[in-house]
C-alpha cells in the first residue's frame, strides 16, 4: 500500500478527490445529477459519449454551477492534433484532461506543453491501462509479449512522466506502481471505483472506495455508484467518508 499522505490530492478537499462520472445521455440528465449532488460535489467527469453530444456548453454550465470539470476523453492522436485539443480544453479551464500513454511520448509531452502555456492549471492525465482490460485482453490489443498489466502500467507511466504528464490514471490496484513512476507530485487518479457488493459491469480489475483511499490515490472516479444510487448524494457522502478519516 502506498503512504495516504503523500501525492497532491492531500491538500484538496475530500469533495475535490471523488469525480463523479456523469454517465448520463443528455446535457440535462448531467445537470440534474449536479443539482441533485449538492455542495456535496466538488468534480465531475465527462466522458466521450457525453462531450459529443453536449460539448463545451456543457462544460462551463458544470464549472458555473461550482464544481471542477474532468475531461475524460483519453486523446491518441498525432502530437499537434492532441496539442490543440489540450489548449482548447485548457483555455476552458477544464481541471484534467486525459491522454493515452500508448499515444507516445512526443504526443505526451506536446499535450503537456499545450496546457501548460494555458496557464490555468490543467492537468494532462496519462492513462496506463484502462481498467476494462485484464492481461489477456491488454495482450490481444497492445503487447503480446507483456508478462503482466503491472508491467505494462509500470512501463507507460514511466513513459509519461518522463514526457511531462502531470499525473497518471489506472487501477487503484497498480497504484503504488504509479506513485512510484509519478513521484510525490504526480496526480495518481483511479477508476474502476466499485461499491461493497455492486458488481463491475465493464470492468475487470476493479476495487472498493476503502481500498482505493488505501492505496494512495488522489482522486478517485465513481460512476454507478453514486449515479444510480437511490440516494446519490448520500452514496457520495459515504465515499468522501474515507477521505475524510485520512485528513483527520
Amino acid at each position: 500500500m502506498s503512504d495516504r499522505t503523500t501525492g497532491p490530492g492531500a491538500h484538496l478537499a475530500p469533495a475535490e478527490r471523488i469525480a463523479v462520472a456523469l454517465d448520463v445521455a443528455t446535457g440535462a440528465e448531467a445537470l440534474a445529477m449536479r443539482d441533485a449532488l449538492g455542495d456535496d460535489a466538488g468534480l465531475v467527469k465527462l466522458g466521450p459519449a457525453l462531450f459529443v453530444r453536449e460539448g463545451m456548453p456543457l462544460v462551463r454550465a458544470l464549472q458555473d454551477s461550482g464544481v471542477g470539470v474532468f475531461l475524460d476523453l483519453k486523446l491518441h492522436d498525432i502530437p499537434s492534433v492532441v496539442a490543440r485539443a489540450a489548449a482548447h480544453a485548457a483555455a476552458e479551464g477544464v481541471r484534467y484532461l486525459t491522454v493515452h500513454a500508448s499515444g507516445g511520448a512526443a504526443m505526451v509531452e506536446e499535450a503537456a506543453t499545450a496546457a501548460d502555456a494555458a496557464g490555468r492549471g490543467t492537468s494532462v492525465l496519462a492513462v496506463t491501462v484502462l481498467t476494462s482490460l485484464d492481461l489477456a485482453a491488454w495482450r490481444a490489443s497492445a503487447s503480446p509479449d507483456e508478462e503482466t498489466v503491472a508491467g505494462a502500467v509500470g512501463r507507460l507511466a514511466r513513459l509519461a512522466i518522463e514526457a511531462g504528464a502531470h499525473g497518471l490514471v489506472g487501477s487503484a490496484r497498480e497504484a503504488s506502481i504509479l506513485r512510484s513512476a509519478g513521484g510525490p507530485d504526480a496526480w495518481v487518479v483511479t477508476p474502476g471505483i466499485t461499491m461493497p457488493g455492486s458488481g463491475s459491469a465493464d470492468q475487470a480489475r476493479t476495487v472498493t472506495p476503502a481500498e482505493a483511499v488505501a492505496s494512495g490515490a488522489d482522486v478517485l472516479v465513481v460512476g454507478r455508484g453514486v449515479t444510480r444510487s437511490e440516494n446519490p448524494r448520500e452514496a457520495l457522502r459515504s465515499i468522501r467518508s474515507f477521505f475524510e478519516e485520512v485528513a483527520s
